[in-house]
């Protein structure tokens, strides 16, 4: 396993090692003492696993307190995945980074709290999961308007399908006052 490098401090972008011969493949897809040498040392307490059909956009989703680390992968499928900095301390606060992630390379990516995360699902259909460092909690679920003007972000869809609740997120700058300080 190697970490790839990231442009926004703080996100770690892990290739594996796969094994792979006519059978198929073999992968670890955790294992805390090798992600711990590469700066992943956190404590994740729960799994997530969403389906999504092409062009679904899920996102940028964060909790507030205590916030919540992600190890995201692509288990089935291909999505663009987008992490944008939302710790207002930081020199590269609402800025984003892109990183495709799919069934083939096997990559997966450390979202440390204080980052909003989204992505959009590529192929026919997607399977997501990933482990996080804090149960869900609803009373604090929040998120950044994916489609926010001055973020510019390159979702790589035209017309993607967003819940309700993504359509109703507030613009960076509007929920800036209001974000912890992580």
């Amino acid at each position: 396993m190697r970490a790839l490098p990231t442009r926004l401090a703080g996100l770690v972008l892990v290739e594996p090692d796969v094994h792979g011969d006519e059978r198929g493949f073999f992968l670890e897809t955790f294992r805390a003492d090798r992600y711990a040498e590469v700066g992943i040392d956190v404590g994740f307490v729960q799994d997530n696993h969403s389906r999504s059909r092409r062009g679904t956009l899920r996102g940028l989703h964060f909790q507030t307190d205590p916030g919540q680390a992600k190890l995201v992968r692509c288990a089935r499928g291909s999505i663009r995945d987008v992490v944008l900095d939302i710790r207002r301390s930081s020199a590269t606060f609402g800025e984003h980074e892109v990183v495709d992630l799919d069934d083939v390379a096997h990559r997966q990516l450390f979202v440390p709290v204080g980052f909003a995360h989204g992505f959009v699902v590529r192929s026919e259909v997607a399977d997501v999961t990933y482990k996080v460092s804090s149960a869900f909690d609803p009373t604090t679920e929040a998120g950044i308007a994916w489609d926010d003007p001055a973020l510019a972000i390159d979702w790589g869809v035209a017309d993607p399908v967003v819940s309700d609740r993504d359509r109703s997120n507030p613009r960076l700058a509007d929920a800036a006052p209001t974000l912890p300080a992580w």
